[in-house]
């Protein structure tokens, strides 16, 4: 998520014109002639949600004693990353109407769902191995 900050979400470049428009989870800018113009509000969004699933992810690493914990900070991330994936694709989609032809999805939309399919797996697995340790329990 840290990395995809910095990748474009969606791109288009104006064959006639020459215009380039870019939308990142920071910014959208419009680049004419070499003079870029850079709205932040409310692309942003996007941006600040990374940043919070990235970090409940590395809270959620560093809990490993505690699996309970882990699997409702896991869940929390997972909305927070469904939040990543809703605000790439609305921006992107607002952007794209205006636009019929020859734009592009960036990297950023793939890592996002790449990052709840990861998510899901962690989930899944944190919690088979607590279910492994309550039936553990119950032999002794």
């Amino acid at each position: 998520m840290l990395v995809s900050i910095f990748l474009p979400i969606w791109v288009f470049q104006d064959p006639v014109s020459g215009v380039k428009h870019e939308l990142y989870p920071l910014h959208y800018t419009v680049k004419n002639e070499g003079n870029p113009t850079t709205l932040y509000f409310p692309y942003c969004i996007t941006a600040i949600l990374m940043i919070a699933a990235a970090t409940v992810a590395v809270m959620e690493i560093r809990r490993f004693d505690n699996r309970i914990t882990q699997i409702k900070m896991g869940t929390l991330n997972s909305l927070l990353l469904m939040g990543v994936m809703i605000a790439a694709v609305v921006f992107s989609n607002q952007l794209a109407s205006q636009f019929n032809y020859g734009w592009k999805y960036g990297l950023t939309i793939w890592t996002s769902f790449a990052g709840v399919f990861f998510n899901w797996l962690a989930l899944r697995f944190i919690r088979r191995d607590e279910k492994l340790v309550r039936d553990s329990d119950r032999l002794r």
